[in-house]
């Protein structure tokens, strides 16, 4: 039976035996004769051990397709679903009814590639040279590219704008900037959702990249890291950070923005954040340094007065006034739900200040503030300030001071173990005993976390030989 005749209920049972057998030309085969709009790929490589050969022969079934000028009556396929998260039931739900199958494959809605299908549509492009789209989340970290990747690049070059590569998600690690320019002209940059760049660039070399970040016109997720400057300033770098702050303005749907080792920020989280076009919703400051200006300005700035999510982690505040944090607190406390200030320095004096805010934050769900030198008695204040935080659930608490036994931070389970308890019994006279207090301390001798609940969870440099 040819496959134009075969029932689209048989497909997915066939293509998942062509697919495991590895049987290519089968396989190049049902790709062009495909009968739904959607081919999830990607979950049937995350349930069988893809290879090099059978990946190819479904692109090389693609490449066939798109290489007709009038495509067949049955044409059906849109979009190759590469992703591996997505589609998931499709391939153990095939024997469903007919009906259940389709739905299955449509093509998700909210995809921004769709939106440039019906303007392609208005434009007077006839429906048989629409593109298909191929989804992928591409996790860029070496100098040479791994082979699947390779020939997904190499077919898209050779298609033009008959094959469109989409990516939701995007990770960049140390990779050089021509390697990465190379592959993102053949990405389209208005698919990207969520952005992350990881590699320990220079401003310079950042601002190569920022024309790339500029067409990211749909992006809601941005992380960077570990960018550095020279330690004198000059024109050049200041012009890098004004080209970086203007890139903002061509994000209208940016909700998480997360900086990192940034050592430009201090003295310019204004140029960062005023350009930013509507409020967030997290944003994570971790292990930069921050002056007082940019403390005060962050307390004001109009678009962290919806923030959910706000993590200072890592960052210095010992010799700054928190009174703008407080500010700052108070602002958001109708909508925070997660705040993190671990490693902060942060002192009694200091700590103790922000309680008044911390007690009107009434969506707040887990509070974090480990690595701070904090006393027991500032602790049970807090306690009994957040005792009106019905969604208050998980709290993350420095090993308090009197818990130490000497002034080089030899941390003393037993002493913690009586101070824990001490903290759960006024939880339970509180009524809240199932609250989840956790004590979490770095180990003197390797640095890794100490964790205490009921029990504590020791490093090994703690356990007997």
């Amino acid at each position: 039976m040819a496959l134009e005749e075969l029932p689209i209920e048989l497909f997915p049972p066939l293509f998942m035996e062509a697919f495991a057998g590895r049987h290519t030309e089968a396989l190049k085969a049902m790709v062009q004769a495909w009968p739904f709009p959607c081919l999830p790929l990607g979950a049937l490589m995350q349930d069988h051990q893809p290879h090099l050969d059978t990946f190819q022969a479904a692109l090389d079934g693609l490449d066939v397709l798109l290489a007709q000028e009038v495509r067949p009556r049955r044409w059906k396929l849109q979009v190759l679903d590469l992703c591996r998260k997505t589609h998931q039931d499709f391939w153990t739900l095939w024997s469903g009814m007919k009906v259940s199958v389709c739905s299955l494959l449509e093509p998700e809605q909210a995809q921004p590639m769709q939106k440039r299908c019906r303007v392609e549509a208005q434009a007077g492009l006839k429906p048989e040279q629409a593109p298909v789209e191929v989804l992928v989340d591409l996790c860029i970290k070496e100098d040479t590219l791994d082979e699947t990747l390779s020939y997904l690049l190499k077919k898209a070059k050779k298609r033009g704008k008959l094959l469109h590569i989409c990516c939701q998600k995007l990770r960049i690690f140390t990779t050089p900037m021509q390697s990465i320019r190379k592959i993102l002209k053949v990405v389209q940059l208005d698919s990207i959702q969520d952005l992350e760049v990881n590699c320990i660039w220079k401003l310079a070399t950042l601002s190569r990249f920022l024309p790339h970040l500029g067409q990211m016109g749909n992006l809601r997720r941005l992380l960077l890291s570990r960018i550095h400057i020279l330690p004198h300033t000059t024109p050049d770098q200041e012009n890098c950070v004004n080209q970086l702050t203007a890139q903002f303005l061509n994000l209208p749907h940016l909700q998480e923005l997360y900086l990192d080792s940034i050592s430009f920020l201090e003295g310019r989280l204004h140029q960062v954040l005023r350009c930013l076009n509507t409020p967030l919703e997290t944003l994570s400051i971790t292990n930069c340094l921050i002056s007082e200006s940019d403390l005060t300005y962050l307390s004001q700035c109009p678009s962290v007065s919806l923030l959910k999510d706000l993590g200072l982690s890592g960052v210095n505040l010992t010799s700054l006034n928190l009174e703008s944090l407080q500010v700052l607190i108070e602002r958001t406390s109708a909508t925070l739900r997660e705040l993190d200030l671990d490693e902060c320095g942060i002192m009694d004096s200091q700590f103790s200040a922000l309680l008044p805010s911390l007690s009107r934050c009434s969506q707040l769900n887990t509070f974090s503030f480990c690595g701070n030198p904090i006393s027991m008695a500032v602790l049970e204040s807090l306690l009994h300030h957040t005792m009106g935080l019905n969604k208050l659930s998980h709290v993350l608490y420095p090993a308090p001071l009197e818990s130490y036994e000497d002034v080089h931070g030899t941390l003393h389970l037993g002493l913690l173990a009586q101070l824990h308890a001490r903290l759960k019994q006024l939880l339970c006279k509180s009524g809240w005993p199932s609250m989840f207090w956790v004590s979490a301390s770095p180990c003197p001798h390797c640095g890794d976390q100490i964790l205490y609940d009921t029990e504590p969870i020791l490093c090994p440099c703690y356990l007997p030989d």
